[in-house]
């Protein structure tokens, strides 16, 4: 019966609630949420490198530069060199991301992906909207909690295009 019972339960969890019932969980391969956190990872990546202002720039840098490698450090470096930021301090400009669709090959590591967002950059009365395309792929790391949740880190980061869109730039991006 011990046998019978342990060989039942060894790949099971069991929890208790409330009122004292044992309810048994379904255990969740990580493969099988690895989609839902890899997508995660690149939203809330490209919300804190590119949904930038005056007042929040560093503190989002900052958490951005977790979540991706050298590559991403680089990036950050070059845009600082060429005076990104100082032009948003200068000029209080606004950018953020309406938009952050990724597409993910999730067949063998690292995971390639390509992300598309749509940045909007508020200079006063007038907003320019822009389309970016980025490229990289996704690695396996420790689990860093509050830094990189998800454990994953994005390697080979490139921005592969830019394009400035038109007034009605929802019809132009809703066609493609």
């Amino acid at each position: 019966m011990v046998l019978k019972l342990h060989k039942e339960t060894v790949d099971r969890a069991f929890v208790v609630n409330t009122e004292g019932n044992v309810i048994p969980l379904k255990m969740v391969s990580q493969k099988e949420n690895l989609e839902v956190e890899a997508l995660a990872h690149l939203q809330l990546f490209h919300n804190y490198f590119y949904g930038l202002d005056a007042s929040n720039y560093q503190q989002k840098l900052e958490k951005a530069l977790w979540l991706g490698n050298s590559s991403v450090d680089e990036l950050y470096r070059q845009k600082k060199a060429e005076g990104f930021y100082n032009r948003l301090l200068q000029y209080s400009l606004v950018q953020k991301t309406s938009r952050i669709e990724s597409q993910i090959d999730l067949k063998e590591e690292p995971y390639s992906f390509r992300t598309r967002i749509v940045l909007e950059i508020n200079r006063g009365k007038v907003t320019d909207a822009y389309e970016l395309i980025t490229s990289g792929k996704l690695i396996h790391v420790d689990r860093n909690f509050p830094n990189n949740t998800h454990g994953l880190l994005i390697t080979e980061f490139f921005e592969k295009s830019l394009r400035k869109l038109e007034k009605n730039y929802t019809e132009e991006l809703n066609s493609r």
